[in-house]
């Protein structure tokens, strides 16, 4: 008896229907004649997902009890019984539960999915992408709900099949918004929290990306099953081969590009090493092509081959590569003719992929200039001064003792001579070395003796032999220690500046930043940046890392300065300490370049907040003096023609008619009031001097203590979930934010009531005022906040438009967020953002009691043992 097959439904998101795909899977199977059985299945009371699983037999579930309720689970032992060829169990995900003797014998229903299989029975079931184990972090950051119940990867992954369960983001909130998948009561809060566009967006986006992973496993499987060696372009992928030398970060570069002009492609960075090479190449250069290929979002491979074009030939091949990228080669014409380079060689074997030639600019030169710089003079000359000494030294003891040793030995003291020569001052002492020695052993060695006349041929050979070798070695060795002090240099250079270039983007004062990095990189006393005044041209400091320099303070002289770096037009980069070494010019020259890039940077965003302020204030003055014309002047007229009326002489009102002009007096000089406050409050706002002084909040009691002073309380419906947590905010600025746009939504839905409503979702709590009535234009969410605006800037209605900028910016002030969003079935909804003032376990802790309940959860939740609330309100997603 073979293990059973197991096949999974993929939901992207919640109620995309994964269950309805299994069970029409299980009716199209009964059809054929397959038996097939529902061994779980949770309908959630939708009548179409209860009609599908009406028409199949269903295995009784075991009945345990959880905290003393009684609750319904998958019954293995009546499966592995029934022994049906197919068996539907829905939510692998799912966390099993049991009290006592009703314990479950697994903790995960994955578990006795796994049972089930190696019985020998075919399994279908489902699971939403959030639930993944390796993406549980990912759909936390997105969504900012945390999944409580997971499945290990490696058991979807085993599965024989998965299907993917999609549908996009606009089709899925259409269907919530008909009732779909959610009562009405929960469809509001659950398109407005879990259901976000984005969310779903990014959900799906994850899904997907998943699946092609496994689909590209499964084809990768398939090819090395069947033997097949050739790509199939199933995908563009592109492999850049890179030595580590120059012009390798510009291949990389350049195979981004071709990357990206294709939808989905694959870059993959291939470091390929020779197997018979001495050394294995710059380590700096190699780290930085690692980041370099990070930041491109490349794969880096280090691979090693004897022949280097093959070991990219069959890397490529082995990672299904559609398109290769290579460097021309650096070789002159007459090596080509010798020998092909490494590109020709790729271009020949590559059959199917194609290959880019990219030629870098510099390449010839660089390698020109890399083999003409020499060691530092100090130590050419130290190699000759040792070569001149230990020559005459080695001589005068060979010569004493000319009869205990031979030929032979004499050449190998000689080459061990030149080979320390080259290693102390390069290649022209070890080849000064060389000559003169070969001069030595043929006049004081070589028959006849006392003559450059070489007598016996092998002893000639021998010399010239050894004055090749000698050169060679000299050669190589002198090679090797300029390499090495070129890595070590070009190693601390990038270093530097790398982490220059990390921290700098960290910083919130860079400039300051730099000037401290540059006095520790280069072991200065001080660093200071000036800049002439404009005027006088004296230099004033702009920053600087010495406290006797303060910043705006005159520097009259900068002659005493070790070094003086001009980095812009009157501004300069004064160095006060040692002298520095050559070598660090360039990373002097790289920090003044990022001191001219910061300065810049400074005095742009200085002018820019400058022009903005300049601008903010005109626009204010004159949008307030339209404003004032006629919003303030309106009921300033009604309480003067009201007085007006009430003193005259001789004129005689009713009683009625005169309770009548004293209550038009009374509601101008209120709204009069409201207007006046709400411009002191934006005043405020706009200087900076509003001081919250936050505490913790009953939301409850605030939201209600508000609305009882609105104009028409009676039309607004309090509906907020039980157990809130307390909110931190300044009380009376929260009741001047929810009145005004609780006032805002009464004056905007017609007769229609206004509904407020309140949930928790992470460590925030939302206040949702929901108004049905025309609702605002994507364009306009922004204009809706601008002060002293109303919606399409009608000359209709009362206030100068200051209500929802007031509100804003208050809750910005008191550290919350005011954001519109549209309501289903037509309507504007505010949503006030409210920092919880505790968190729940916190809280519970004070209290001496246990943490209350995470946030309830939609119908198709796998809670634990699978049962939701149905009465208490949605506000956050939690789906299995």
């Amino acid at each position: 008896m073979g293990r059973g097959s197991l096949r999974i439904y993929l939901g992207a998101a919640p109620g995309v229907g994964k269950t309805v795909a299994m069970l029409d899977e299980a009716h199209r199977r009964r059809e054929r004649g397959t038996d097939v059985v529902v061994g779980y299945v949770e309908s959630h009371g939708r009548p179409h997902t209860e009609s599908l699983v009406s028409g199949l037999e269903v295995v009784p579930r075991r009945q345990v009890s959880h905290r003393g309720a009684a609750l319904t689970e998958l019954d293995v032992a009546a499966v592995l019984a029934r022994r049906p060829q197919v068996v539907l169990i829905d939510e692998l995900a799912h966390t099993n539960v049991g009290d006592g003797a009703d314990a479950p014998r697994h903790a995960k229903r994955w578990e006795d999915v796994e049972q089930i299989l190696d019985a020998g029975i075919d399994v279908i079931s489902t699971v939403n992408i959030q639930h993944l184990e390796s993406l549980n972090d990912v759909a936390f950051s997105i969504t900012g709900v945390r999944q409580q119940e997971t499945v290990p990867d490696e058991v979807v992954r085993r599965a024989e099949q998965v299907q993917l369960v999609d549908m996009s983001p606009e089709a899925l909130r259409r269907r919530m918004a008909h009732g779909n998948v959610y009562g009405p009561d929960k469809v509001d809060a659950a398109l407005a929290n879990y259901f976000r566009v984005g969310n779903l967006s990014a959900l799906r986006e994850i899904a997907l990306l998943w699946l092609a992973d496994r689909v590209d496993e499964a084809l990768e499987r398939y090819r090395a099953d069947q033997g097949i060696h050739d790509p199939w372009p199933t995908r563009e992928r592109v492999v850049v081969a890179l030595t580590g030398g120059a012009g390798s970060e510009t291949l990389l570069r350049r195979g981004a590009r071709i990357a990206t002009r294709a939808a989905g492609g694959d870059l993959i960075a291939c470091h390929v090493r020779s197997a018979e090479g001495l050394a294995p190449g710059d380590p700096a250069a190699i780290t930085r092509l690692r980041r370099l290929a990070r930041d491109l979002g490349a794969e880096f491979h280090d691979v090693s081959g004897s022949d280097v074009a093959e070991a990219i030939l069959d890397h490529a091949r082995g990672v299904n590569a559609t398109q290769i990228v290579v460097g021309v080669s650096r070789r002159s014409r007459w090596q080509q003719l010798l020998r092909p380079g490494v590109a020709s060689a790729v271009a020949d074997g590559s059959g199917d992929i194609d290959v880019h030639l990219v030629s870098h600019e510099g390449s010839r030169v660089a390698h020109r200039r890399a083999r003409a710089a020499g060691l530092p003079a100090r130590r050419v000359v130290a190699g000759l001064v040792l070569a001149v000494i230990a020559l005459v030294a080695l001589t005068g003891v060979l010569v004493a003792t000319r009869e205990g040793h031979t030929l032979s030995l004499d050449l190998l003291l000689y080459l061990a001579l030149t080979v320390v020569c080259a290693l102390v001052g390069g290649i022209w002492p070890a080849l000064f070395c060389a000559v003169v020695g070969s001069l030595a052993v043929n006049w004081f060695f070589t028959e006849p003796r006392g003559t450059l006349t070489i007598s016996d041929p092998p002893n000639a050979l021998a010399l010239a032999v050894f004055v090749l070798v000698a050169m060679a070695v000299s050669s190589v060795v002198n090679l090797a220690a300029r390499r090495a002090e070129q890595a070590v240099s070009a190693e601390r250079e990038s270093a530097a500046l790398a982490a220059l270039s990390r921290d700098l983007l960290a910083e919130p004062r860079p400039l300051p930043a730099l000037l401290h990095r540059a006095r520790d990189d280069l072991g200065m006393r001080a660093v200071v940046l000036t800049e002439a005044r404009a005027g006088d041209g004296t230099p004033v400091v702009v920053a600087s890392t010495d406290p006797a320099h303060a910043v705006g303070a005159p520097l009259p002289t900068v002659d005493d300065w070790a070094l003086d770096v001009t980095v812009d037009d009157g501004v300069h980069l004064l160095l006060d300490g040692p002298p520095l070494a050559a070598e660090d010019q360039r990373v002097v020259e790289a920090y003044a370049a990022h001191a001219t890039i910061l300065h810049g940077r400074e005095q742009l965003v200085r002018a820019a907040r400058e022009a903005a302020g300049l601008a903010r204030d005109s626009a204010a003055r004159t949008t307030l003096l339209a404003a004032v014309s006629h919003d303030l002047r309106t009921p300033l007229a009604s309480i003067k023609a009201g007085v007006s009326t009430l003193r005259q002489t001789g004129l005689t009102l009713p009683p009625d008619d005169e309770a009548e002009l004293l209550e038009s007096v009374e509601d101008s000089a209120d709204r009069l009031d409201a207007l006046i406050g709400n411009l002191l409050d934006l005043s405020r706002l706009e200087t900076g001097t509003v001081r919250p002084h936050s505490h913790s909040v009953d939301l409850l009691d605030a939201v209600v203590s508000t609305v009882r002073t609105t104009s028409t309380p009676s039309r607004v419906d309090i509906d907020l979930e039980p157990d809130l947590p307390l909110v931190r905010v300044d009380l009376g600025l929260f009741d001047r934010v929810l009145a005004n746009v609780v006032e805002n939504a009464l004056r905007h839905s017609g007769s229609a009531d206004v509904r407020v409503t309140a949930g928790r979702i992470g460590d925030t709590v939302q206040l949702r005022v929901v108004d049905r009535g025309p609702g605002v234009d994507d364009a306009d969410k922004d204009r809706i906040f601008a002060a002293f605006q109303r919606l399409g800037d009608a000359p209709r209605g009362d206030g100068l438009g200051l209500g929802l900028a007031v509100a804003r910016g208050l809750m910005n002030v008191m550290g919350g967020a005011l954001v519109p969003e549209d309501t289903p079935g037509g309507g504007l909804t505010m949503v006030l953002e409210l920092p919880v003032a505790v968190s729940s376990a916190a809280s519970a802790d004070a209290a001496g009691e246990a943490p209350s309940a995470a946030p309830p959860t939609p119908a198709d939740a796998d809670t634990v043992g699978g049962h939701t609330e149905p009465d208490r309100p949605l506000t956050t997603e939690e789906d299995a």
